[in-house]
């Protein structure tokens, strides 16, 4: 079940019960070609975002685990890998670990990693339909097997009455345990957000450099990621399954 922060009116602790509960955290990325106008409604979306989860720990209490996309590692090298990768996330993480919350493996890293890569494919474009088809059918096979691995985690370490915060990108297709009630924490400028990005101008011109910048900061994301993965140790075994994690960008093993 998935419910609107700006739509729960004052729930109690008391009406939940042991239930699981789980913010769901849309995440959005930027980039220092980003458009002022982006850069403005960004920051105010991360200080909204920050807002509504304060504000609900105050009803419902603390979180106590901290998911996030693309990152392999927990603890404090996950928390490292979480400040190169998203510095806005990382904040909101870091308080909530500096209060006693806990950042635990949320992706693993060979699988993640075989997701961008079939992304990236795609995004290079095919001349043969053939081609397109297969790796469509690579990426998606790849990208369900991610996602189950995140759900898997989740249940695997949300407590009882726990309480766990997931940064990950609209359009994932993470299918949540039914005993789990996700709170989907959209403030008012994550609409604001995606009213821009439809309205911007489409003039050749400044579609053009629109996409250079999008294409740069894409780039820019991914090399992040893989930066991520390669400052592994190579001959480092993969986390046993009862460590694994959910999904994200480029991933570290434990």
């Amino acid at each position: 079940m998935t419910e609107e922060l700006g739509k729960i009116e004052k729930p109690s602790v008391a009406s939940f019960g042991r239930q699981r509960k789980l913010y769901l955290v849309p995440l959005l990325y930027t980039g220092p070609d980003a458009p002022t106008e982006y850069l403005e409604r960004f920051e105010r979306y991360w200080r909204e975002v920050e807002e509504q989860i304060t504000n609900q720990e105050s009803k419902i209490g603390r979180v106590t685990r901290i998911y996030h996309e693309s990152v392999a590692l927990g603890g404090e090298e996950g928390l490292t890998i979480m400040e190169r990768l998203s510095p806005s996330s990382h904040r909101i993480a870091g308080e909530k670990c500096r209060h006693g919350a806990v950042l635990e493996i949320t992706e693993e890293a060979e699988l993640a990693n075989e997701c961008m890569d079939w992304e990236r494919c795609l995004l290079m474009g095919f001349i043969s339909r053939k081609a397109t088809t297969t790796v469509s059918e690579f990426f998606r096979e790849a990208s369900q097997r991610r996602y189950e691995f995140i759900a898997q985690r989740i249940d695997e370490t949300l407590p009882d009455n726990g309480i766990g915060v997931l940064f990950i990108r609209e359009g994932h297709s993470v299918q949540f345990p039914a005993d789990i009630t996700v709170f989907l924490v959209a403030p008012p400028s994550l609409d604001g957000i995606h009213r821009w990005l439809r309205e911007r101008p489409t003039t050749a011109e400044q579609g053009s450099a629109d996409e250079d910048a999008a294409e740069k900061d894409s780039t820019e994301q991914d090399s992040a990621e893989k930066d991520a993965e390669d400052s592994q140790p190579a001959d480092e075994p993969p986390p046993p399954a009862d460590e694994a994690t959910p999904d994200g960008g480029a991933v570290e093993n434990s």
